[in-house]
C-alpha cells in the first residue's frame, strides 16, 4: 500500500478556500484529498505530487511554492480507480452549497472516503468480483479462536463467522476480501496471521483502534443501526462473540460512507447480519484453492485457464460473482445438493425453458448493486432505468417457473415479491425516458406529463428556437441588416451578431458583449429578459428533476429487501443455467452423491484440460472405497475397500492432472453442477487438502520442503474419513533416504486414518505398502517404450512400475544429447533395483531400509570370538582376515 500522504500546513497567505481545504486535509491525514473548485477537483501540496506520479496529471501551481494538479469532476470515477489500486485511500470533498447562493466561500464537506474495500460505483469495481470489507478479532482462548465479519457494501450482505485460530487464514482467503480490518496492538506492528493474509491475498490493511473491536461496542453499533433492542430477531445472541468484529466493521463504513449524512439513510441497505457456519461447507483451504486452481491459474495467475473460466458463461453480473462463490464454498448439505441438482437437470431436459428463462435473466441488469448505489447516493439516471427494467420481470420470470417443481424454491421466494416490484418497474418505464441520460446536470430523464411544473419550464426551453426566429426576423426588418443572427452559446449566453461591415447600422438599443474577428456581437433588454427566463426555466426543470429523482431513488429504497432478494433468485438462476449448459456442451454425467465415504469416477476427466483438448483428452477412472454388500456392480475391478492409491509412472505422463480431475470432479459434484464424467458416484467430503507442486515462503522464511510439510502437517492434523487428500510428490524436498522415510510414513498414517488419498510418487519402494496394507492400492500410468523413446498413453492402470524414465523425458525437454547420454552411463552405475528388477550382475546382498535386517557373516564371526583366550597376535590375523573377507566377499570365511 503506498505511503500516507502526510497533512498540508497551510501558508500564511492563504485564501479562505485553502484554510478550508486545511482543514479538511487534517481530518483525513491519511487521505488523499480531491476538493471540488467548480468544475474540478483540485489537489495540493504532497497530494498534488502524488496524484502526478500515479495518475501522469499536469503538476502546476496554484500561488507560488503551492503544487497543484486537477481532473474534471463529470470524469473524476477512472482517476479514483487509479489512486484505490495505486494503494491510496481517497476523501473526496464536495461542493454542498450553490456556488451562486454563496457569500465567500462554498460550503463544503467530505462526502465520502474511498478505500479498496467501500467502492460503490460501477466504474470502480469489477462486475463479476465481489468487493468485500472483512474485520478479524483474534480472541485467544485454549484453544484460540478467532471472529471474522464481512460486508459487500456494494450489495448490502452483512455476514458474521467465528472459527478456530487455525482456520483464519484460510477463510480469510476463501472470502477474499478486498481490505482488512484488524485492532491495531500496542506495539504498533501488525499480528503474523494478519501479515500471512497480506501475503496472500494482496489486499489492504487498515488498522483500527481497540475499543472498536469490544463486544459491547458493537452489539451497541449493530444495534442502534438496524433500530432494534434485541438481535435474537436475527438469530444472533446479544452475547455473541462475533459482534465484537460485526461492530467494527460498521462503524468503519459509517465513518467513511456517511461522515456529515444519516447513516442509516446512507447505508439503509445493509441486509442484517447473519451468522454463517462453515460446516454447511466442504472446507478448502487456501492451498486447495490454489493448486486447483479455481479462481486463478498457479502459472500466470490469470483467470483464464481456471476452473471459474470453465464456466464463466453467466449473463449478469450478479451470476458472475455467485458462480465465483460456490465454486470456492461447496455445499455438505446432500438435501441442497440435490436441490441444485433437480434444477439443472430440469433446464437440460427441457431446451425450450432454457432458452426462454435465459433471455428473461439476461434482461436483468445488476440490480443488487443498483440497489446499494441508490441506498448511498451515488445512482444515475441509466442505474433507474436499468432497475425498473429488470424489476418488470419478475412477474414474467414468476410465470414461467410455475407448475415445475425443480423451481419450488425460487419459486415460492419470487411469488412474495413479484407484484411489488411489477408495480416498481411499472412506474418507473412511466416516469423515464427509455434512452435516459448519463447524468443529471441537463435534465432529460423525466417524460412529459410526469409532472406539470417540469411540463411548464421545458415548455419554455423547447419554444426558444422558435421564439428566437421570430425575434430575429422582426430585428432584421426593423435595421434592415439581413446578415443579422441571434444565437447562443454555454459562455456567453444569447446574443445579437452583426458583421463589421454593417456596425454603422446597429441600433442604439444593442449593448456590445463580445467582439470577434469579423463581428461585433450584442444584447438587447428585451433578449436579456428573455434569455434570464429561459435560464431560470432550465435551472428550474433540473432542479425539479433532481426532486422527481430523488422520489423515484426514494420508491426504490422502500423496495429494498424485495430487490435483495430478487437479485438472490435470479443469480441463483444465472448459476444454474450456466451449469446446465457446461454439462450439454461438454457432455457432463448427473453425479450420484452418498453418505458413505466412497468414490467410483467412470471416465472422468480433468474439466480444464477437457475443455482446451476435446477428445484429444484420455478419460481415466477412480475407484475407492468399499461398496455395500449387494450393490450392484460390486465385482468392478478396483472395488476392493481401498482408500489409498498409491500411483507411480513417469513425469508427463499425467500424474498430476489425474489426482487434480478426481479433486475437481469430487468439488464439482459438492457444488450442485454436473461433472465431467460418464458416472459418478461421490460419498458426501467434509475437506479437500491439497499438496501438490513446489514452492517457497522466503519473506517468512520458509524452504520449499519447509512449506511442504507445513501443509502436509495440516493434512495430519485435521483429515478424517470423510476427507479428499490429494498428494504429489511428498518428501522430494529433502535427502532421498530422509523423504524416502517420511513418505513412507505418511502413507501409513493416512492409510490408518482412511481417509480417501491419491498419492503420486517416485518412490517406488512405498508400492511394498500395498503388500502390507488391505486398504492401499497400487496404481501406474502406463507407457509405451520404442526403442530408447517413450509413448505416453496417459491411462492409469492397476499395479506398479519401478521405472521413472527421468531420462527420456529429460531428452524430451531438450537437454543436450551428451547430457542425456553421460546420464544413462551414471544410471547404469548408480541405479538401486527393487525386488521386481533382475540385476544386470550378481551383487553383495544388501541391507533394505524397511525389510527385515540380514546379518553379514563378518558380524556373526565377531559374534563368536572368546577375546579371553585369543593372544594379541591371534587377535590381529582374525581381523586381518575379516577385512580380507569384507574386500573380497567370494573369499574364504574368516
Amino acid at each position: 500500500m503506498g505511503a500516507p500522504s502526510p497533512a498540508a500546513a497551510p501558508t500564511p497567505t492563504v485564501t479562505p478556500a485553502m484554510r478550508q481545504y486545511a482543514r479538511f486535509k487534517a481530518q483525513h491525514p491519511d487521505c488523499v484529498l480531491f476538493f471540488r473548485m467548480g468544475d474540478f477537483y483540485e489537489l495540493f501540496h504532497e497530494d498534488a505530487v502524488l496524484a502526478h506520479a500515479a495518475l501522469g496529471i499536469t503538476l502546476t501551481q496554484r500561488t507560488k511554492g503551492v503544487p497543484m494538479a486537477g481532473v474534471p469532476y463529470h470524469s473524476v470515477e477512472p482517476y479514483l480507480r487509479r489512486m484505490i489500486d495505486a494503494g491510496y485511500r481517497v476523501a473526496v470533498c464536495d461542493q454542498i452549497q450553490d456556488a451562486a447562493e454563496a457569500r465567500g466561500v462554498v460550503d463544503r464537506a467530505v462526502t465520502r472516503v474511498l478505500t479498496p474495500g467501500t467502492l460503490v460505483d460501477e466504474a470502480l469495481l469489477d462486475e463479476g468480483r465481489t468487493n468485500r470489507i472483512a474485520a478479524i478479532d483474534l480472541l485467544g482462548g485454549d484453544p484460540p479462536a478467532a471472529v471474522l465479519a464481512s460486508v459487500e457494501l456494494s450489495t448490502g450482505t452483512f455476514e458474521l463467522l467465528d472459527l478456530p485460530a487455525a482456520r483464519v487464514v484460510d477463510e480469510v482467503v476463501r472470502i477474499g476480501p478486498s481490505e482488512l480490518l484488524y485492532a491495531e496492538p500496542a506495539d504498533g506492528v501488525v499480528p503474523p496471521v494478519i501479515e500471512q493474509i497480506r501475503n496472500l491475498l494482496a489486499c489492504s490493511l487498515t488498522a483500527r483502534p481497540p475499543w472498536s473491536f469490544r463486544q459491547a461496542e458493537g452489539r451497541a453499533c449493530v444495534q442502534e443501526h438496524f433500530g432494534v433492542a434485541t438481535l435474537s430477531g436475527f438469530g444472533i445472541a446479544d452475547d455473541d462473540p462475533a459482534l465484537s468484529a460485526g461492530g467494527a466493521v460498521l462503524r468503519y463504513l459509517r465513518e467513511t460512507q456517511a461522515p456529515n449524512d444519516d447513516a442509516k439513510q446512507r447505508l439503509g441497505h445493509l441486509r442484517p447480519p447473519r451468522r454463517q457456519s462453515m460446516d454447511r461447507f466442504v472446507t478448502l483451504d487456501a492451498t486447495t484453492l490454489y493448486n486447483l486452481e479455481i479462481e486463478r491459474t498457479m502459472r500466470t495467475g490469470a483467470v483464464a485457464g481456471s476452473v471459474l473460466s470453465t464456466f464463466a458463461r453467466c449473463r449478469t453480473s450478479m451470476g458472475k460473482r455467485l458462480l465465483r462463490d460456490w465454486l470456492c464454498f461447496p455445499l455438505r448439505c446432500l438435501e441442497a445438493i440435490e436441490t441444485r441438482q433437480r434444477t439443472v437437470a430440469a433446464i437440460i431436459e427441457d431446451r425450450s425453458l432454457a432458452d426462454t428463462l435465459g433471455a428473461q435473466v439476461a434482461a436483468v441488469q445488476d440490480v443488487a448493486r443498483i440497489v446499494g448505489r441508490v441506498s448511498m447516493g451515488r445512482a444515475t439516471p441509466r442505474d433507474i432505468v436499468a432497475l425498473g427494467v429488470s424489476a418488470a420481470r419478475a412477474p414474467d420470470i414468476d410465470g414461467l417457473l410455475d407448475g415445475r417443481p425443480a423451481f419450488t424454491d425460487a419459486l415460492q421466494r419470487l411469488r412474495a415479491i413479484a407484484e411489488p416490484l411489477a408495480a416498481l418497474g411499472a412506474s418507473i418505464e412511466r416516469q423515464c425516458v427509455a434512452d435516459p441520460p448519463a447524468h443529471l446536470r441537463e435534465g432529460g430523464l423525466f417524460r412529459e406529463g410526469v409532472d406539470a411544473e417540469l411540463d411548464e419550464a421545458m415548455a419554455l426551453q423547447r419554444n426558444a428556437h422558435g421564439w428566437l426566429a421570430e425575434y430575429q426576423q422582426g430585428l432584421v426588418s426593423d435595421t434592415g441588416i439581413k446578415s443579422l443572427k441571434v444565437g447562443y452559446n454555454k459562455v456567453f449566453g444569447y446574443y445579437i451578431e452583426v458583421t463589421h461591415a454593417h456596425t454603422d447600422k446597429v441600433p442604439d438599443a444593442f449593448s456590445r458583449k463580445q467582439t470577434l474577428k469579423n463581428a461585433e456581437r450584442y444584447i438587447t433588454p428585451e433578449l436579456k429578459t428573455y434569455e434570464d427566463d429561459v435560464t431560470a426555466a432550465r435551472s428550474k426543470a433540473i432542479e425539479r428533476e433532481r426532486i422527481l429523482f430523488e422520489r423515484v431513488c426514494g420508491d426504490v429504497a422502500s423496495e429494498s429487501t424485495g430487490l435483495a432478494a430478487y437479485a438472490d433468485v435470479v443469480a441463483e438462476l444465472d448459476v444454474l443455467l450456466c451449469f446446465a449448459e457446461a454439462a450439454l456442451r461438454h457432455g457432463y454425467c448427473r453425479p450420484s452423491l452418498v453418505p458413505e465415504p466412497r468414490m467410483d469416477i467412470r471416465q472422468g476427466r480433468h474439466p480444464v484440460l477437457d475443455g482446451a483438448l476435446g477428445e484429444r483428452f484420455v478419460p481415466n477412472d477412480c475407484v475407492m472405497g468399499k461398496r455395500d454388500k449387494g450393490t450392484e456392480g460390486q465385482t468392478d475391478e478396483g472395488d476392493d475397500g481401498a482408500t489409498l492409491a498409491l500411483i507411480t509412472g513417469p513425469n508427463m505422463a499425467g500424474k498430476s492432472t489425474y489426482i487434480r480431475q478426481v479433486a475437481l470432479i469430487t468439488l464439482l459434484a459438492h457444488t450442485g453442477s454436473w461433472v465431467p464424467a460418464e458416472s459418478a458416484t461421490i460419498g458426501l467430503t467434509d475437506r479437500i487438502f491439497t499438496r501438490v507442486g513446489a514452492s517457497d515462503e522466503l519473506h517468512a522464511g520458509r524452504s520449499t520442503f519447509m512449506v511442504e510439510m507445513t501443509e502436509t502437517a495440516n493434512i495430519l492434523h485435521h483429515a478424517t474419513d470423510r476427507s479428499l487428500v490429494i498428494l504429489d510428490e511428498i518428501g522430494r524436498g529433502t535427502s532421498t533416504l530422509d523423504g524416502l522415510s517420511l513418505a513412507w510414513a505418511i502413507t501409513e498414517t493416512l492409510a490408518a486414518r482412511r481417509c480417501r488419498t491419491l498419492f503420486a510418487t517416485h518412490y517406488h519402494e512405498l508400492t511394498s505398502l500395498a503388500d502390507e496394507h488391505d486398504n492401499i492400492r497400487n496404481l501406474h500410468v502406463s507407457v509405451r517404450e520404442w526403442g530408447d523413446k517413450i509413448i505416453f498413453l496417459y491411462r492409469i492402470l492397476p499395479g506398479r512400475t519401478n521405472r521413472s524414465y527421468g531420462i527420456h523425458v529429460a531428452r524430451l525437454a531438450g537437454v543436450p544429447g551428451a547430457t542425456v547420454d553421460r546420464a544413462s552411463e551414471l544410471l547404469e552405475t548408480l541405479a538401486v533395483h527393487t525386488g521386481e528388477s533382475v540385476p544386470p550382475a550378481p551383487r553383495p546382498q544388501q541391507m533394505s531400509l524397511f525389510t527385515e535386517y540380514i546379518e553379514h557373516p563378518a558380524v556373526e564371526a565377531l559374534r563368536s570370538l572368546d577375546l579371553t583366550a585369543l593372544s594379541p597376535l591371534e587377535a590381529f590375523d582374525i581381523l586381518r582376515g575379516i577385512q580380507e573377507r569384507l574386500q573380497d566377499p567370494g573369499g574364504p570365511a574368516p
